[in-house]
């Protein structure tokens, strides 16, 4: 039995066919600049990899030109069971994986004031894939669902509560099947009970989140109504006055949509430096360049700020966790981000930092009584083993 799982984004979607059991990922996929000329569609399958470059004009024709491929190699599509779908956000409607009928899918479009970045492209992949599979059962996975248990300090604003009721606005979070798959993880690789570990898991990626999370359940975490709360990311701002928006558009007559754009698409790591590749953000700073510096800098100093005050708010801390692409490649990073906490039980063992791998592994010194780990994080196995599990049911 096989998992199609699709994350369509605003300009790329990517996919995957994952063997929910065993957890073996059978095909992976990526639709690029899609609605450009050069418009790219590169599929891996068992150890073989084949791309075509063609003009590709939306988001139909590269999922029809990828399930073409899959078949060319010799994928039966007829061994898809379902197909999950990663939605960003649930608002309160969904917090549980959703079997897609076309109700559904009006619900998911109806939420796109809440994500207006990433729910009208995940509403076009389940559209595209529901054509393209439409004898198999399609079903939503949502971002904001591992933390839509939030305790109420952790998730209400304080604002004027007849607003945020009659506008939903509350703390979601996101990147949540990544921080439940991961904390998960933790527990087994320790052979702990879940029951019984606090933990910490940072998910940085270009996207970049914390949560706090007790007994397998989350109870704090850096994002909020939107993706744009919390962390410093590639291209996004995280936390920042709210007068600083309003200053923007009283004295620099910056539009709402001009001022998303920035704080979504110009702020961030590329804001303050030009470049949001932490491998090219390290380059420009081993070359003596101070704007990139600073922008590491801002970096790491909002990222500790978020464990210690995580730490704080657990109580006792049993795991720190580092996960996705900067987590789990940035040695220097890691390093910085949990540096001088000896006296909070915290000690990074510099040469299993400096270790590369692909596989869960602790950084932490033996001594340490807060034990560090690296552990890669896998949404695609998460989604499938969700919907697998619905399906069945």
């Amino acid at each position: 039995m096989s998992i199609l799982v699709v994350n369509s984004g605003s300009s790329s979607v990517k996919f995957q066919l994952v063997e929910p059991g065993s957890g073996e990922s059978v095909a992976t996929g990526l639709v690029e600049r899609i609605g450009e000329s050069d418009g790219r569609v590169e599929l891996d399958y068992r150890g073989e990899s084949v791309e075509r470059i063609e003009h590709i004009d939306d988001h139909g024709a590269g999922l029809a030109l990828a399930f073409e491929m899959l078949a060319d190699a010799g994928v039966e599509l007829e061994s898809v069971t379902a197909v999950g779908h990663r939605v960003v956000h649930g608002g309160t409607v969904f917090y549980r994986p959703t079997i897609i009928d076309d109700a559904v899918v009006q619900q998911i479009s109806d939420l796109s004031s809440l994500a207006p970045l990433h729910n009208p492209p995940n509403v076009l992949g389940i559209e595209v894939a529901r054509k393209q599979l439409p004898n198999v059962p399609h079903v939503a996975v949502f971002d904001t669902a591992f933390f839509h248990s939030l305790p109420d300090a952790a998730a209400t604003y304080a604002i004027d509560a007849t607003v945020a009721a009659e506008h939903d606005i509350r703390r979601y979070g996101f990147h949540g099947t990544s921080h439940h798959y991961v904390s998960d993880q933790v527990a087994q690789f320790l052979e702990r009970d879940l029951a019984e570990l606090n933990q910490i898991v940072l998910h940085l990626g270009n996207g970049a989140s914390a949560s706090a999370v007790a007994g397998g359940k989350a109870v704090d975490t850096s994002m909020g109504l939107t993706p744009l709360e919390g962390l410093v990311m590639g291209t996004r701002s995280g936390d920042i006055d709210p007068g600083v928006i309003l200053h923007l558009r009283r004295s620099a007559g910056m539009s709402v949509d001009d001022i998303d754009a920035l704080l979504n698409r110009r702020s961030g790591l590329i804001g303050l430096s030009g470049v949001n590749d932490f491998r090219q953000l390290q380059q420009r700073i081993d070359d003596g360049d101070a704007s990139a510096r600073l922008a590491y800098d801002v970096y790491i100093h909002r990222l500790r700020k978020y464990i210690g005050a995580y730490m704080i708010g657990l109580g006792r801390l049993d795991a720190i966790t580092f996960t996705a692409g900067v987590g789990e490649n940035a040695a220097a990073v890691r390093a910085d981000a949990l540096a001088d906490l000896e006296g909070f039980g915290i000690e990074i063992d510099p040469e299993r930092n400096a270790l590369r791998s692909k596989q869960a592994r602790v950084i932490s010194t033996d001594s340490s009584t807060v034990t560090v780990l690296v552990v890669p994080t896998n949404e695609e196995l998460a989604i499938a083993r969700a919907v697998d599990s619905l399906v069945r049911s």
